[in-house]
């Protein structure tokens, strides 16, 4: 068993840790297990849990997909469908790692499986600049997608449930940090490193996209290389025997599908966000310059990611005094009003909000939903739950694109009207399943 906690010395904190794990003689030549207490400088952890969000921010940038959408059909011919795979393999993958990597971590440890996770991204991206070079799509769809996704996967889950571990009085504030750094991923994408890339590089995204596969997996690599436990020593809870009642509940089936239902709706704005943008400007400017859409495209994903990182933050925040049932009730219900909106507006501005009000609440999800796992399966059961919960991830990240590709290779520029109603819909069943959930404020006794 673990103890842990905040001793104040002056002006200067220390973390401590106690740990019942040294046997010591006793004078009857006995063994005795002794306690041992770790003292840890705050300026160490806080060193890891910014590498652990500068980890997450070069992982993040997946989520600026859409930046590469049109340029990948227009340069190799291929449909909406066909490239938006690319994306979909990259998230469901994605989920089933961490889902597998949460399970891993206490055996490998964090710096080993955040190196993995770090170069798999970093290798998915010199994939797929060589399966451009070659217009190979099933190398594509293999590097990108599968290579890049388990690696993203890997290296999702470490940071998060690392950190945790360092800061046990300030639990809610960093793992809320290092899941921001996740959510403006693609800002850093879609504002810096891509333009300059392609400033560089004009026309040529075998180029680009080996660009960002060395930068990205240079500074993964290194952010990774600082993450390790802290220095105590802890026996893995064995929940396999237990756990699977709870994997089968009415309970955990609800929460996987509002989760999903939740996901499914943000990641489809996601994964077409610029090309969604570029259809409409071009009704209201159709002498508008293919430069100039694409620029306002890119805008669009760097704002919204800003309202996604953000929004892990603020609705965490809110479920700690609303309860995480009734603030994923609120998130579903405002989302289904703004998909009926977005249905109808022709306003640019107002779908530039409505998005970022999306994305907003999307990125709320993963921020309430691991106190919402926490709250109802208790703390032992919390790793394996939310790890399995995150193939609602996975399963969200194939449908959502996969629905609105074929919609637009279906219907051209007007499927945005049948997905935002499609959305709502989606949401409004979310709502359903929401009440069919127990309500939780307190841990389980498990």
């Amino acid at each position: 068993m673990i103890a842990a906690g905040l001793l104040q010395s002056g002006n200067q904190e220390l973390v401590f840790f106690f740990s019942p794990t040294e046997r010591n003689p006793s004078r009857d030549g006995t063994a005795r297990l002794m306690p041992r207490i770790t003292v840890i400088h705050p300026d160490n952890r806080w060193l890891i849990a910014i590498m652990g969000t500068l980890l997450q921010l070069c992982l993040g940038s997946v989520y600026a997909w859409s930046y590469f959408q049109k340029p990948i059909m227009v340069a190799c011919g291929w449909s909406n469908a066909q490239v938006a795979w690319t994306f979909s393999f990259a998230i469901g993958f994605l989920g089933v790692a961490a889902a597998v990597g949460g399970t891993l971590l206490p055996k490998y440890g964090p710096r080993n499986l955040a190196v993995i996770g770090s170069v798999l991204y970093g290798a998915g991206n010199l994939l797929a600049a060589l399966a451009l070079q070659l217009h190979s799509l099933p190398l594509l769809w293999v590097g990108y997608g599968a290579v890049g996704g388990i690696g993203l996967g890997l290296g999702y889950v470490t940071p998060v449930a690392t950190v945790a571990k360092w800061f046990p009085d300030k639990k809610g504030l960093v793992t809320g940090m290092v899941v921001m750094g996740f959510g403006f991923g693609a800002l850093l994408m879609s504002k810096v490193i891509a333009p300059s890339l392609d400033e560089m590089f004009p026309g040529q995204l075998p180029k680009v996209f080996t660009g960002i596969g060395l930068i990205l997996g240079t500074v993964g690599l290194v952010a990774a290389s600082f993450l390790r436990n802290p220095p105590t020593s802890t026996a893995a809870a064995t929940v396999e025997e237990s756990v699977r009642p709870h994997l089968l509940s009415r309970q955990f089936v609800m929460m996987w599908l509002v989760f999903f239902c939740n996901i499914v709706a943000g990641i489809a704005i996601i994964s077409f966000q610029s090309p969604l943008l570029q259809d409409l400007l071009r009704k209201v400017d159709p002498l508008r310059s293919p430069g100039a859409l694409a620029a306002s495209g890119a805008t669009l994903i760097a704002i919204s990611s800003i309202f996604n990182g953000v929004g892990r933050f603020a609705w965490g925040a809110l479920s700690d005094r609303l309860g995480q049932l009734q603030t994923f009730r609120l998130m579903l219900l405002t989302q289904a009003v703004a998909f009926v909106v977005l249905i109808f507006t022709g306003n640019i501005w107002l779908f530039g909000a409505l998005i970022c009000y999306v994305l907003f609440c999307y990125g709320g999800g993963f921020g309430v939903m691991p106190s919402f796992v926490l709250n109802t399966f208790g703390p032992r059961l919390m790793a394996v739950c939310y790890g399995c919960i995150l193939t609602a991830w996975a399963a969200g990240g194939i449908v959502g694109p996969q629905v609105v590709a074929w919609l637009k290779d279906l219907r051209g520029p007007s499927a945005s009207v049948h997905a935002f109603a499609l959305g709502a819909a989606l949401l409004v069943l979310g709502l359903v399943f929401s009440l069919f959930c127990r309500d939780t404020r307190q841990c389980a006794a498990v």
